[in-house]
This record gives structure tokens, sequence and C-alpha cells, in this order.
């Protein structure tokens, strides 16, 4: 024997529903998924819902072919879709921000504080190879010169002695301390004030019975770089001065090493290929918008407007699934004639009625865009600037 479904009976009740109708089970689920049906507010509006929607589909003057569990799915899924357009706004608007946070910290109902992190996570593998810091461990390396010999190879583990790794892994040189005296240790001495003709200069300031004077003298910070300045051009254009040629990890030393400078260890900075060619800074964090820890909103703390939107989603989704259902008999044989049903026209209007609500939302969280907000303060403070421009001065008289 057939069961006779029965069609939208002109009510509803969210905890009793008509699936028992045909299932047998008193337990089923109002909605499929269950995500609102513990949301007080949205048992409440489910039905009130379902009925609006049935009488803008025509109830009562035409029969409606659908079930209050055909109703509540739909609205269901008008609130999943809500929730669902403004956390990926949300994600996309804030993601720089939450790359490499915590991906236990759920971020529903949380106010998203802007931050320089994603920045500076960004700038720290340009800062790697400006020598500004990065991510990559700087570790210490070090070989032994020998007299007469200029150029040593990096790669060889018989020559270098490594802080950690093997050149059989890949080093990449850093920096090289391999450098002269600095210039200031030829250019001030304490306890020497002469050749800088200062020493009458003291005495006029009262100061020359201290010793020694020179203690005492002030002059620009300018005045001391040019001097250490031209100290180590002279030593790079008229002596042979302390430098280095690196090319993929062959160094090259200058000047040639002589007999005082054997057993001398020259020491490097380097960093790891290994570790350099890893992609992977940390796991269990916001990678990108696919993980972002954004839960489903709550329904009762969406406002008027967001249920407003759902509302009429909930409209839209349903005349779809009417017209799916009409859409299954085109036309119906009666004596004499044949009616037509509406299903095509139904799922017509539906696509674009959900069309135009997305496009809505959509725009709507555009307008409140970080961006968009800024650029509207900016044009608030740029007319109230016009506007009190116009407002009369008055001339203070003292």
């Amino acid at each position: 024997m057939a069961i006779q479904i029965p069609i939208w009976p002109g009510s509803s009740s969210f905890s009793s529903v008509s699936a028992s109708y045909y299932t047998g089970s008193s337990t089923t689920k109002p909605t499929p998924f269950g995500f609102f049906d513990g949301d007080s507010v949205f048992k409440s509006d489910a039905d009130n819902v379902a009925n609006w929607c049935a009488n803008r589909l025509g109830y009562p003057i035409i029969d409606i072919e659908l079930q209050d569990i055909n109703f509540f799915a739909c609205f269901e899924e008008a609130a999943n879709e809500y929730s669902s357009q403004i956390n990926q706004y949300r994600a996309k608007e804030n993601l720089l921000s939450l790359q490499g946070s915590d991906l236990n910290n759920t971020l529903a109902n949380k106010q998203l504080n802007n931050n320089m992190q994603g920045v500076v996570n960004l700038a720290k593998d340009y800062g790697t190879e400006a020598k500004t810091g990065g991510r990559l461990t700087h570790y210490t390396g070090s070989f032994t010169m020998v007299e007469g010999q200029q150029i040593y190879n990096l790669n060889d583990s018989s020559v270098v002695s490594l802080e950690s790794g093997s050149v059989s892994n890949g080093l990449t040189i850093r920096k090289v301390f391999h450098e002269a005296p600095p210039a200031i240790v030829r250019y001030f001495d304490p306890f020497v004030g002469t050749g800088l003709g200062s020493q009458q200069m003291m005495e006029t300031f009262g100061w020359g019975n201290y010793s020694p004077g020179v203690s005492f003298m002030m002059q620009p910070m300018y005045d001391d770089l040019l001097r250490l300045q031209a100290i180590e051009f002279n030593d790079q254009i008229r002596k042979s001065q302390y430098s280095f040629q690196l090319v993929n990890n062959r160094i090259k030393i200058f000047p040639l090493p002589v007999s005082g400078d054997a057993g001398v260890r020259v020491f490097f900075e380097y960093t790891l290929n290994s570790e350099a060619n890893n992609p992977i800074a940390a796991s269990n964090v916001v990678s990108d918008f696919s993980n972002v820890p954004f839960e489903r909103l709550s329904y009762s703390d969406i406002n008027s407007a967001g249920r407003q939107w759902i509302t009429k989603y909930t409209l839209a989704l349903a005349k779809e699934v009417l017209g799916a259902v009409r859409a299954k008999f085109s036309a119906i044989p009666i004596p004499g004639a044949d009616i037509t049903l509406d299903g095509a026209d139904l799922r017509n209007e539906a696509a674009t009625e959900k069309e135009a609500l997305l496009t809505q939302l959509k725009e709507m969280l555009e307008a409140t865009s970080k961006k968009a907000l800024m650029e509207a303060k900016r044009d608030e403070a740029e007319f109230l600037e016009s506007t009190l421009a116009r407002i009369p001065r008055p001339i203070y008289i003292g």
C-alpha cells in the first residue's frame, strides 16, 4: 500500500516535524544537519519563516507541494550561507594578520586587531638575504690560514671547522671576518692632543690645567667619520688592504698570508642550505584561507538586517525546491485539456533572486571593508574642513 505523503498542511511545528509521518520515527532532526537546532531564536523563527514562505508561494489559494521539513532545510541552508559569506569576507579581509596564528584559536564573535605580524613574517625572508635578521640560524665556522696560500675551498671538510651541519649538506657563507684593524685605533689617542690644533683652544676655554686637556674636547661626529673614512681610503688605495673574494664558497684572501699569519684562524658566518630550502615555518597554525578558524555564526547573534536577508534567501531556496517538484511533471492531463505547471519559471526566479541576494550581501561587505571605511573617514574629514572654512573666524584683539 502506497504511503500518502501530505503536502503543506497550513502550519508547522519545529518540535514535531512531519517527517514522522513517513519515517515512523519521532526523533528525526527538524533540519538535515542540525547546525542551529539548539538555538532557541532559530527554533521560534523557523515556523514563522515556513508559514511566510508558504503564503508567499500562494498558499492557501493554491496547494504547495512542500512539507515543513523542506522549509526548515531551506531555512538552515540560508542561515548557513549567510554565515559562510560573512566568514569568507572576514578571512579575506584579515588573512595577512591571521597567517601564522594558532589554529586552535577560534575566531567566532571576536574582534580582530590589525597587526604587523603578517608583514613581519614576509619581511623575515627578505631579512635573511639582506643580513638584517630573518628565520635562518647563522652558525660560526672557521679555517686556518697557511703561509703563501691565498685560496681556500670552504666546501672542503678538511679545510673548514663548522659549528653545525656538514659541508656535504651545502653551506651559504653570509659574512667573513677578515678585516684590517679599525681606523679609529690609528686616529684617536686620548692621551695625545697634538696634530689637531686643539691644545690652544683648550686654554681659551680654561681647561688647559687639566691633563690631558684633549679629554674635554668636543667635536661634531661627522669630523670623526670623515677622518676615519680618509684613513680607510688611504689603506685601500695605497696599501695592500685586508680583503677577500668569495665565489661559490671559494675564498681568496688578501694580502698574501705571510709567516706571521700561519696558523691564524679566519672566522665566518654561514647558514645551512637544508634549513634555507625548508618552506615550512611552523605547524598547527593558520596557513591560508582554507583553515582560518572561523566558526559558524550563532543565529541568535545575527542582527535584524542579517535575519531579513536569511528570510529572503530561504524563500528563493523554497522556490527552487518547489520548482524541481513541479518540473517532474511539466503537464498534467485532465479531461479535455492539460494543466501546465510552472516548475521551470519557479527555478528561474529562484536562481535570479539568489544571485541578487548574494550580490547585495557582497557589495554591502565590500562597502564596510577597512579600505572603504578609511576612505569614507578621509572624505568626512575633508568635507568638514571645507565646511568650517566657510565659517567666519573672529579677530582676536588683545
